[in-house]
């Protein structure tokens, strides 16, 4: 069952809606300055608000690729849902999954101060904002006019920053293609400035805003979340290992002495004793087990890094999530619903929380792999069989959904992220980079003398979005 669901659900990158186009077809950004600026943590020279990113070289000939959020929801390469997918892309096509990282490199250090409105509050506010990265390459006129999603700004999401860094040291271990690392290293460091702003109370862990300020943009989560809050660990430790291998060791000290300082605030706030609540605020929800509360794991495990926590707290989190979000709908049948009460029921807070979403039940399984729980693995990611592929199941053939509820209603068919079934393939057959990467615990050199290093904040530029949203 494992090997028909993870070629079949390859039909997405074909008649999911795609675009493969050669480089000399896509005309430039347009220029309206050519003043740099100098990046002293990165070493490197990074554009002034409104000049054009730095281009790259299509040295491979490899062209430049798109492909839908899904046929109901149509932007390019939405990346809160590549974040989940690319594991096929970088197993399969990892030239295209670079190329992707690049257009997204050159997005985030370009504005558009074109005014939007958002549908979710009715307020305006700024397309595209310097040093945050872009929750699509657009839709009509893709790779120029960036987010064309409007429900909420998603210049204050807190996942797609942390996502950003992830997915490129991912890439970059995979592939061990230096230039690569060197062309979109100034991104990811102005990516990891933009996120810190939301660090609000200067405890080195950023906080959500309470409203849905992350992929699941219908779920609100306030203070300290198990979701993003893990992811940005995760980019802490990811920047650093990056920057260590660029030879910017100072950069990475810098994000390691954050690291240790917002673990803790991360474990202390959100730790119950047997897994991460849902976030640290006082709603319902708040101690809700959700299922996708070990993302930031999984990318720091599928990328060859030093796990965030102990094991046995990782472990004792994944049989909890098993347990409640998986066993006890259904049987184990239809997947992992995304948020279960500590009671054994469903979180109904909203549409997002009661759902079962196909590509972060693979993801699950992918992590639960990553860490030795192969049973609980295989029976997690078979729901998506049963009731997505199997004769006894909803007949959702060659066009998987995003999501489904426990009596069978679907949401949005034909999406993308099921490809992250691609990640379980990732865990068992990995790059060949990764495996023979020499293991290094990026906390070996984090000391650093008391009051010496202020993670930036005294030598790098703050960026400060414009559109009056802060």
């Amino acid at each position: 069952m494992y090997k028909i669901t993870l070629f079949n659900e390859l039909y997405f990158l074909v008649a999911g809606g795609t675009v493969w186009i050669d480089s000399d077809l896509s005309s430039s950004l347009p220029e309206d300055s050519d003043l740099p600026l100098h990046n002293s943590t990165c070493n490197s020279t990074v554009p002034l608000i409104g000049s054009s990113p730095p281009d790259f070289d299509d040295k491979e000939n490899v062209g430049k690729f798109l492909y839908l959020e899904g046929v109901e929801y149509f932007m390019w390469c939405t990346y809160d849902v590549h974040f989940y997918a690319s594991f096929a892309l970088l197993d399969l096509f990892p030239k295209i999954e670079l190329s992707i990282q690049r257009d997204f490199a050159r997005a985030v250090l370009r504005e558009d101060r074109t005014r939007v409105r958002f549908l979710a509050d009715g307020t305006w506010g700024t397309r595209k904002v310097i040093g945050a990265v872009p929750h699509d390459l657009g839709a009509h006129d893709p790779w120029h006019e960036l987010n064309a999603y409007n429900i909420h700004d998603t210049s204050r999401w807190k996942d797609l920053n942390p996502k950003f860094v992830l997915q490129v040291y991912r890439d970059f271990a995979a592939t061990d293609d230096m230039s690569f690392g060197k062309d979109v290293w100034p991104a990811v460091c102005t990516a990891m400035e933009y996120i810190e702003q939301f660090d609000r109370d200067g405890d080195c862990m950023i906080e959500n805003d309470g409203f849905p300020d992350q992929t699941y943009d219908a779920w609100t989560v306030l203070g300290v979340s198990a979701y993003c809050g893990c992811l940005w660990l995760a980019a802490l430790q990811a920047a650093a290992a990056m920057a260590r291998s660029l030879g910017h060791d100072d950069y990475a000290d810098r994000c390691m002495v954050k690291f240790a300082k917002a673990k803790h605030v991360f474990e202390a706030k959100l730790w119950n004793g047997s897994y991460f609540n849902y976030d640290s605020g006082t709603s319902y929800s708040s101690r809700s087990i959700q299922a996708d509360q070990l993302a930031g794991q999984w990318y720091t495990a599928s990328s060859g890094l030093p796990p965030l926590f102990d094991e046995d707290r990782i472990k004792c989190t994944l049989q909890k999530i098993f347990d409640y979000n998986v066993m006890r709908v259904k049987g184990g049948r239809i997947g992992a619903v995304n948020g279960m009460h500590p009671n054994g029921k469903v979180d109904e807070t909203c549409m997002q929380s009661r759902e079962i979403w196909t590509g972060v039940t693979y993801s699950l399984a992918a992590t639960m792999l990553l860490h030795g729980m192969e049973d609980q693995a295989f029976t997690t990611a078979q729901g998506i069989f049963l009731a997505g592929w199997s004769e006894e199941g909803y007949g959702y053939w060659f066009q998987t959904p995003e999501a489904w509820t426990i009596d069978g209603h679907y949401r949005s068919l034909i999406y993308m992220r099921p490809l992250a079934i691609w990640a379980m393939q990732h865990v068992l057959s990995p790059p060949r980079a990764i495996l023979e990467a020499p293991k290094v615990n990026t906390m070996e050199r984090a000391y650093v003398s008391p009051g010496a290093l202020q993670f930036l904040q005294d030598s790098v530029r703050k960026i400060t979005p414009k559109s009056g949203c802060f």
